[in-house]
């Protein structure tokens, strides 16, 4: 365990020498990172397919694009963000010239998680680096292919001193938490979470914390309803469920929760053919611990599609439940995978109720043709995102922040949104459905003075 302290040592005496502070170096890191990033596209793919049985497109589409994207992004817009910020003077300060500078945080700690175990490392060094800090990396020890390629190709790149890779499982964490840092990020459970904030407190380290939760989707019976199916299915069944942003359960009218089922299972046919087990698009549980845990969130359910399972293989099929109790064990937990509950509800208000008696989700969802429905939902609920008419999109914007509301996210920065909420309302859209990072990770990891 020395070595952990040392690294964490040797990353903030590499910091305290100014270096990542010239806006030149953190761009040369940048280019590195893309490099790196280009290089070992393959051996990025092949660990995701060993660990989450990821095809090649996917791991691209979902984990490879998106880094390179916020890359070119960071490296574009750095130099105006790491501008001064003039602001307006008061009566006082008339004659005085007054402005916002940004500084880096010092060291910084990112624990990954295992869902999106590349791109959820990638994304927030990414701003780390464009910050100006120092970066102790801790990848998901559950997709160990992913951590141990890190690792082995980070130091390729980027600075030793600034960047070191830690490996390991709750020991090395537990060993990582007890070094002070100037900055946290976590992205995993609410159990681990409240562990490094009782960490952090003991040297009133701030930290992030984006824990998930349940996200529902709301279908109004007089919307396109196999459009809006063939979006949930989409969202709910990439990478096997295990989205942090994926439909959790569907809210409709019953006179329409057959066609939601009889559209759900075309759909998925479509996208990953009659057996699914062979498809080379469909993805696995990431170990048999969280199988089993899937498991028993079936037991007592009607399942009207899907059901297959293997062990050995940690495969479940894509998942239909009707008829489900609000009160039913798959109601109270984030799936974090391929089951699809679908409850049924009165109408709009009883599904603003619903939500509302719930934890604030991360994302929720609104089928309508009523631009009304929308707003009203919009108004009458709180979350972290909403995307009107489709899913996931909202966090495919690179310049606005993502997060969530309460429980499910937790951040002392974001300061240009409400309660820490980004809330964006889309349209339909179309093209290109692949996962983006957030630019506001550079915000994340500054602080903001004001100097006159």
């Amino acid at each position: 365990m020395e070595k952990i302290k040392l690294a964490v040592e040797r990353a903030r005496t590499a910091f305290n020498t100014g270096k990542t502070r010239p806006l030149e170096f953190r761009i040369q890191q940048l280019l590195a990172l893309k490099k790196m990033i280009k290089e070992k596209e393959k051996e990025i793919a092949a660990a995701l397919m060993a660990d989450l049985h990821k095809n090649e497109l996917n791991a691209f589409s979902y984990e490879i694009m998106g880094a390179l994207g916020e890359i070119a992004l960071m490296v574009d817009k750095l130099p105006e963000w790491a501008a001064p910020q003039y602001v307006e003077k008061s009566i006082m300060t008339m004659t005085d010239e007054t402005y916002i500078h940004r500084e880096p945080l010092g060291v910084v700690l990112v624990i990954g998680a295992w869902n999106y175990p590349f791109i959820l490392i990638i994304q927030p060094l990414i701003g780390a680096i464009a910050a100006g800090n120092a970066v102790v990396l801790k990848p998901s020890e559950v997709s160990e292919h992913t951590a141990k390629l890190f690792e082995e190709i980070l130091p390729q790149y980027l600075d030793k001193e600034l960047f070191p890779v830690i490996n390991g499982g709750i020991p090395e964490t537990t060993e990582l938490l007890k070094q002070r840092f100037d900055h946290i990020l976590y992205t995993g459970n609410s159990t681990v979470g409240k562990i490094i904030m009782e960490a952090a407190a003991k040297n009133l380290t701030p930290v992030t914390l984006e824990l998930g939760g349940k996200s529902p989707c709301y279908i109004d019976k007089n919307c396109d309803v196999d459009m809006a199916c063939r979006r949930i299915t989409w969202g709910k069944f990439m990478n096997c469920g295990q989205t942090c942003i994926a439909p959790d359960y569907i809210l409709c009218d019953p006179s329409i929760q057959n066609q939601i089922v009889e559209t759900v299972k075309k759909t998925l046919k479509e996208f990953y053919g009659e057996d699914m087990k062979k498809s080379p698009d469909y993805e696995r549980i990431v170990n048999k611990r969280h199988f089993k845990r899937l498991m028993g969130l079936l037991e007592g359910q009607k399942i009207a599609y899907g059901g297959e399972t293997d062990e050995s293989t940690c495969f479940i099929a894509p998942t239909i439940l009707t008829d489900v109790s609000r009160e039913s064990k798959v109601m109270q937990e984030e799936i974090f995978g391929p089951i699809l509950p679908i409850v049924t509800v009165k109408g709009l208000d009883d599904a603003i109720q619903f939500i509302n008696q719930r934890e604030k989700p991360l994302a929720l969802y609104v089928f309508a043709d009523n631009k009304k429905i929308i707003k009203r939902m919009i108004a009458e609920t709180s979350s972290g995102g909403v995307t009107a008419n489709d899913v996931l999109m909202h966090f495919t914007l690179p310049c606005f922040p993502f997060g969530g509301v309460g429980r499910v996210f937790l951040s002392p920065g974001f300061t240009d949104t409400i309660d820490g909420t980004s809330r964006v309302i889309q349209a339909v859209l179309t093209g290109l459905r692949g996962l983006v990072a957030k630019s506001h990770f550079c915000k994340e990891f500054c602080h903001f003075f004001l100097i006159i």
